[in-house]
């Protein structure tokens, strides 16, 4: 049996043709050409080339193509839905305008993904320890705790609305 020489990405595989060692990132970025996940520090410190394989966040920029070989890996672009309708913690990105220059969000929002998906109601002490290593030049950390807490309260089913009591005929004036 041959090994496997693909990875999946945002549902789609792709053939590995690049050596082993290949950081992911430069594999999805000049091999597949999606350009959401970002270079940032090559040292996996900063948190701009954050991706998910197997739904858990990763840093592209220092994980070799060999070790997702076969598995599912998503991306910035992979969030929407394939009717374009943005991921909820995308939404709320945009309604509590997060970005300033934008670089680090790609890397933040899918930090935020995976936190959300780990803690759907976080604290904000636990919004700081999952998003600690993701760093923003611009400082719009308030805006990324207020967005996250949109997203986790968005994301929450409807509480059910309270029935009206019934009235009494005594209630009932004429």
């Amino acid at each position: 049996m041959e090994p496997i020489m693909e990875i999946i990405i945002n549902g789609k595989a792709y053939p590995v043709e690049v050596p082993g060692d290949t950081p992911l990132l430069w594999f999805i970025r000049e091999e597949v050409g999606l350009f959401g996940t970002r270079f940032g520090c090559g040292q996996a410190l900063c948190g701009a080339c954050t991706i998910h394989v197997g739904g858990v966040p990763r840093r592209a920029c220092v994980l070799p193509v060999r070790d997702v070989l076969g598995q599912e890996v998503t991306t910035i672009e992979g969030l929407s839905g394939q009717d374009g309708e943005l991921h909820p913690v995308q939404q709320a990105w945009i309604e509590q305008n997060v970005p300033q220059c934008g670089y680090c969000q790609s890397g933040q929002i899918m930090s935020a993904v995976a936190l959300l998906k780990a803690q759907p109601n976080p604290t904000d002490d636990q919004i700081d320890a999952a998003m600690s290593g993701n760093l923003c030049r611009c400082g719009t950390y308030p805006r990324i705790r207020k967005a996250i807490k949109l997203a986790a309260q968005n994301a929450q089913p409807p509480k059910p609305e309270a029935a009206e009591p019934a009235t009494t005929k005594e209630e009932v004036k004429p």
